[in-house]
């Protein structure tokens, strides 16, 4: 089928989920899956198809045996669109152009659904049975950190499925990752980083500005937001990434590639060398801490008696939501700064490097050979996490490459990709499917 011509009418549904406490737009929803019993009817007619959490989807594709069977997942909704931003091309118009197919979801996470979805359905149309249940799982409030995968799992428990292994967004072929590594690399994640928000609050006196006060609210908020920034987290290697850099050593060329195959004995140096080297190194190896919002004074001429900050932090293995706040009251070191959790999810445990991931790998070589499929922990938080906490064996990985170009796409203008890659990924899958 054309996967192309899938992606483009699935991109048009503006599918953003609202946060719980707010209501959710959920025309776009229906339209969406309306959209897809058109574009992929095989998988509608003869697999067994359930809604989850009204807007997400939970299918079954029975197999020919009783074994252990496979969830394969990916979400429906996609992020807002900033009216400010200017687009090459309309975020939701799926416009084909410079071989490219561009829109919002096309990579987060649309482009792998209709991918994962092609396959299955030219794999229907030619009479092919897998030799084990596959289910699909697509959640509708991933965005948003919403309960649909969390439902997605009571309803596979009910009814008594024990998945061999489950596969879920986070990794991708990407290229340019490391310096003397020419190679592009399937990045697998076998683990992903906690979420943390927390709010810092700081209270004043208030009053007007032509009478300003030292230390107040907003100084005080000031000066804590600096000390987070000027102190970050210690920086340490996960065994994930040990063994990235181990099976990425052999590949790799000039300086890089002897400290690569040391790596286990120069945890600590290289750590603090990947924390310095730049952003995407550094959340590699350390707990990171961003502010992202602020809040003050309602007016230009008044001092603010509220100050607050919002911030967001990304947990690494080992460590703890706990940990986090304790350090960063710490850090902070004010009493006056009120620090408090908002909401957040422990970093998940790292899944074995069996059977399940040695498939993954064999099925990247055939299908996408000049990459070379590596273990990796998430950045991002995935819908995998409430899977993992259930069962061991929980991947990320999308088929798909990402330029650095691409990557810095995710959430942001321009998000696109590759038709090639595109249709690169309905192989990978369809390759998947028969060897599980």
């Amino acid at each position: 089928m054309d996967v192309v011509t899938a992606l483009r009418a699935l991109v048009a549904h503006r599918t953003i989920a609202a946060p719980v406490d707010e209501p959710t737009d959920r025309e776009p929803f229906e339209a969406l899956l309306a959209t897809m019993r058109e574009q992929f009817p095989q998988l509608h007619a003869r697999c067994e198809v359930t809604r989850i959490a009204q807007d997400g989807l939970l299918i079954r594709w029975a197999g020919r045996s009783s074994e252990a069977p496979v969830v394969l997942m990916g979400h429906l909704d996609v992020v807002p669109i900033n009216p400010d931003d200017h687009w090459t091309h309309p975020p939701f118009d799926g416009v084909e152009a410079d071989g490219m197919l561009w829109g919002r979801g096309t990579l987060d996470c649309k482009g792998p659904v209709a991918a994962l979805c092609a396959a299955v359905e030219d794999a229907l149309a030619d009479g092919f049975t897998p030799a084990r249940d596959v289910w699909l799982s697509f959640g509708c409030n991933e965005e948003v950190s919403g309960g649909a995968a969390v439902e997605a799992v009571k309803a596979l428990e009910v009814r008594g499925v024990r998945p061999w292994f489950v596969l879920d967004e986070g990794g991708a072929v990407v290229s340019e990752a490391f310096p003397g590594v020419e190679v592009p690399l399937a990045l697998i994640g076998v683990g992903e980083k906690g979420y943390l928000d927390l709010d810092l609050t700081v209270t004043g006196e208030g009053g007007h500005s032509s009478m300003p006060t030292r230390n107040g609210a907003t100084a005080r908020l000031a000066r804590a937001i600096v000390r987070l920034e000027e102190h970050p987290f210690s920086p340490h290697l996960t065994e994930a990434t040990l063994e990235m850099f181990a099976r990425i050593a052999p590949h790799a060329s000039g300086p890089f590639a002897a400290v690569l195959s040391r790596a286990r004995h120069l945890r600590g140096p290289l750590a603090s060398a990947l924390a310095r080297m730049g952003a995407e190194t550094a959340a590699m190896v350390r707990t990171t801490i961003a502010v992202t919002q602020l809040e003050a004074s309602p007016a230009r001429n008044v001092l603010a008696a509220t100050a607050h900050a919002s911030v967001n932090a990304r947990v690494m293995p080992g460590e703890t939501i706990a940990t986090t706040v304790r350090r960063v009251r710490r850090t902070i070191g004010d009493r006056t700064v009120k620090v408090t959790v908002h909401s957040g999810s422990e970093p998940t445990e790292l899944a074995p490097l069996d059977a399940a991931f040695d498939l993954l790998c064999e099925v990247t070589e055939v299908a996408i050979p000049d990459a070379l499929p590596v273990p990796y922990l998430v950045m991002g938080t995935t819908d995998a996490r409430h899977f993992q906490r259930r069962w061991p064996n929980v991947y990320r990985f999308n088929p798909l490459r990402y330029s650095p170009a691409q990557r810095q796409s995710l959430h942001n203008v321009d998000e696109r990709v590759s038709v090639a890659s595109l249709t690169e990924a309905v192989a990978w899958y369809r390759l998947l499917v028969e060897r599980i």
